[in-house]
């Protein structure tokens, strides 16, 4: 029996190797790539990331406005909550009415939020509005009812 040896070894995968490596490139007609394919095919993998990387930030800023509409109408709530608690307290100490200086104070800082959660959200409405307008009708909704024959 023959003793094992590495180099034999290795020697015989190197020659099945080179048998069963092709002599020269084979080239296909007609269907190899060529370098206007290849730029085309770059851009237009170019172009759809740019669309999707659009896409995507339009979704991060829509959800950071809604974000925003709703810590400021949380806010808000605050402040009416406050002011309600404010007019009970002096109702139930006996005054007649909160004192002006009170009110102002706290009705403005409910006017500030209500307002600036009103803009967020006739914002958020616009964004809608706006990417309902662009997107086209789906295929469905294009071709019509479908009647089925009688």
């Amino acid at each position: 029996m023959r003793g094992f040896c590495f180099s034999e070894r290795r020697r015989d995968n190197l020659v099945l190797a080179a048998k069963l490596r092709p002599k020269k490139s084979v080239e296909y007609e007609g269907t190899a790539p060529t370098e206007e394919l290849e730029m085309a095919l770059i851009d237009k993998l170019k172009q759809e990331l740019d669309r999707a990387g659009k896409a995507a930030q339009d979704a991060f800023d829509d959800g950071k406005t809604r974000l925003e509409a709703f810590r400021t109408r949380q806010l808000a709530d605050k402040a009416a909550q406050a002011l309600g608690y404010a007019v009970y307290r002096a109702k139930k100490g006996g005054a007649a009415d909160l004192d002006a200086e009170t009110y102002s104070r706290l009705s403005g800082t409910l006017q500030t939020h209500d307002t600036e959660a009103a803009r967020l959200e006739a914002e958020i409405e616009a964004r809608r509005k706006a990417s309902a307008a662009k997107s086209p009708p789906s295929a469905d909704a294009a071709s019509g009812p479908v009647s089925s024959p009688s």
